[in-house]
């Protein structure tokens, strides 16, 4: 009877672990799908559990076919998370080249910290020392609401120039620049809740250089809303139009440099990031180095790399680290960036992608409009 009990235990663990698996290849913008794409590593190593039932059944009842055939899953399952991975480990190529900075070196190096700071903490004092430690030139903060901008009031003294929307309840987004702004503004894309900063800044010895911040709506998110027909959980639908949105102000300046960075809410191997990253034609410097997960930063096995910064072709990667953000659920990233030589490919997407990110776009507005309609400021 233990042995009939632990060989279904198993079959039941890897059917279980094939459907979460698939999941995330659905069409469908429900969260309860579209979360099955951030915990790919942790999946991987739950494997361990049904390997070991089927070693334990095999040693008391001697191997046979079924043993063979369920490792053969598991082996498939573990290909297919691998397959997401690896690209942001060492084993796969770069997409962003490595820029060495010599002390005799005359080209500008930009440094950009991203952070969302979350909205809860009080840590002032902390996360402004932070940002003198590591002294950035571009500052993106996230979930910045009207307590955070006083207790911030020094950065402005520290920084000349910034632009964004000071909002509560982890709505906020705020871009501090050492560099003047030729162009400035904030733009609400999809949701008039949710900003996205947009500035175009005047570096010295690069020129002119288009950045973009910012914080789509997550998936799974729970919110007291009024309308009877919007869900209680928000799907992915609003996140992923502001990301195809973004996508299309970029591929309308594909010559100009860009620098894109946020919270997105989405990891760096899903369909919709890759689709992202497709269409604008923008560079991730975590491929082909590290994950560099960055929430929940209290928990390091359930931890996701979930915020980004993409660059355009001709910038180039001299440093990518990780830092801490005391109080804060996420940490931050810290991306130092200099110019470098342009590849000449440049590939398009498909008419296919154009075709699916118009229509996560229509899809999203609808969201967010029903949402919108029946939120309580």
């Amino acid at each position: 009877m233990f042995l009939k009990l632990l060989l279904w235990a198993c079959r039941v663990l890897v059917l279980l672990m094939v459907v979460v698996c698939l999941l995330p290849l659905l069409p469908s913008g429900e969260w309860w799908v579209r979360l099955w794409d951030f915990p790919r590593l942790q999946l991987t190593a739950a494997l361990v559990f049904p390997l070991l039932l089927l070693a334990i059944h095999a040693w008391l009842k001697r191997p046979r076919k079924e043993h063979a055939a369920w490792v053969a899953v598991i082996l498939a399952i573990a290909g297919w998370h691998l397959y997401h991975i690896l690209p942001f480990t060492p084993v796969w190529p770069t997409e962003v080249p490595s820029a060495e900075m010599r002390s005799d070196d005359d080209r500008t190096a930009l440094k950009v910290l991203t952070a969302n700071i979350t909205f809860k903490n009080d840590h002032y004092s902390e996360l402004i020392e932070m940002v003198r430690r590591e002294d950035p030139d571009l500052l993106l903060l996230i979930e910045v609401d009207s307590a955070w901008e006083e207790g911030l009031a020094p950065l402005d003294d520290y920084y000349d120039y910034r632009v964004g929307e000071v909002r509560d309840e982890g709505q906020g987004l705020v871009l501090w620049s050492r560099y003047p702004f030729l162009e400035e503004k904030v733009e609400h894309l999809v949701s008039e809740r949710r900003p996205s900063v947009f500035a175009t800044l005047d570096v010295p010895g690069m020129g002119a250089v288009r950045f973009v911040g910012a914080h789509p709506v997550p998936p799974g998110l729970e919110e007291d809303i009024k309308s009877e027909d919007a869900e209680a959980r928000r799907d992915s639908r609003e996140r992923d139009a502001e990301l195809m949105l973004i996508a299309e102000h970029v591929q309308e300046d594909p010559d100009n440099r860009w620098i894109v960075t946020g919270d997105f809410n989405d990891v760096g191997w899903s369909h919709t990031t890759r689709l992202f990253a497709d269409l604008s034609d923008l560079k991730d410097p975590r491929r082909g180095r590290r994950l560099l997960s960055t929430y929940h930063s209290a928990y390091p096995f359930w931890r996701y790399p979930i915020d980004h910064l993409f660059v355009s072709d001709g910038l180039h990667l001299v440093e990518l680290e990780r830092v801490k953000v005391i109080g804060s659920d996420h940490f931050g990233i810290v991306t130092t960036l200099a110019v470098g030589r342009k590849d000449q490919e440049k590939p398009e997407a498909s008419e296919e992608e154009e075709e699916e990110a118009q229509e996560m776009v229509e899809e999203g507005e609808e969201d967010a409009a029903e949402h919108d309609a029946g939120a309580s400021e």
